[in-house]
């Protein structure tokens, strides 16, 4: 949807994906046809964020890249004594390890040219921790450290790093969701399973409900305001549809951060100067 949208605005458009040509090849067969018949510049780019050579591959070639929008991911749900050690590491290979891989190879170029914008796709599970997501939330608690120190990092260079965190979207998040492999230690778990299924019907009804803001293109929309935001003006944090609440926990912890980079002496360092 994001890739399609920048294209017909006229942008120029590498949307990456991996196993284009196998279980993804629907997807990037469809994306090229768009281009054809729309004449818009938007190219599909084999890319896992889980490996190094991977990304270094997708990435040789290309221009400076202006803005990355750092979206690829996945959820583990279930208790976590269900999870293994490895399968707690493939959460954060893909969702913490596999941003940063792609930021790293994208920031030489943005230094260079003393401009850009990484958009990091976080949630609300970056904010708040639930019954059954513990390692989801890990991930993105981590991810949300790490670009919250990066953005801090950049700035004077001229790069603008940015946190957007949706909540619950009509998308297939929740079909696809990782279950932890000792499936028996999981169903001990009686309460744990029971609230997620709560949740899980809950979400439900309200990607029924025509009036809840679930609509991923509100999702977009935020990237396009972020991108056309002065640099030094975008916010750090930025929520996404239905918040449970944490908008409230952002604007309190706001001024809090503000104020803990004026006891460092870094106030300048939230966001390039335009």
């Amino acid at each position: 949807m994001a890739a399609k949208y920048f294209a017909d605005k006229g942008e120029n458009v590498y949307a990456t994906m991996r196993n284009s040509g196998g279980k993804n090849a629907s997807v990037a067969a469809q994306l090229n046809e768009y281009a054809t018949t729309n004449k818009v510049s938007l190219q599909v780019i084999e890319l896992d964020v889980t490996s190094d050579e991977s990304v270094r591959s997708a990435i040789t070639g290309l221009p400076n890249i202006d803005v990355l929008i750092n979206n690829a991911g996945a959820g583990f749900g279930g208790p976590i004594e269900a999870f293994s050690s490895d399968e707690v590491l493939a959460q954060l290979d893909l969702n913490i390890v596999g941003t940063f891989r792609v930021a790293k190879a994208v920031l030489p170029g943005m230094r260079k040219q003393n401009s850009g914008l990484i958009i990091q796709l976080s949630s609300i599970a970056g904010r708040g921790a639930f019954p059954g997501f513990g390692i989801y939330n890990a991930s993105k608690w981590g991810l949300e450290g790490m670009s919250e120190a990066l953005r801090y990092e950049v700035s004077p260079m001229g790069v603008d790093v940015v946190l957007v965190e949706p909540g619950p979207f009509s998308t297939h998040f929740f079909g696809n969701v990782v279950q932890p492999g000792n499936g028996e230690l999981a169903l001990s778990y009686k309460h744990v399973n029971d609230f997620m299924d709560g949740f899980g019907q809950q979400v439900n009804s309200l990607y029924e409900d025509e009036n809840a803001p679930t609509d991923p293109m509100i999702v977009v929309d935020i990237f396009d305001k972020l991108i056309n935001m002065t640099p030094g003006t975008r916010p750090l944090r930025t929520i996404a549809g239905i918040d449970f609440g944490y908008q409230a926990l952002n604007d309190v912890v706001e001024p809090l951060r503000q104020a803990g980079l004026d006891g460092f002496g870094i106030t300048e360092w939230d966001g390039p100067r335009s």
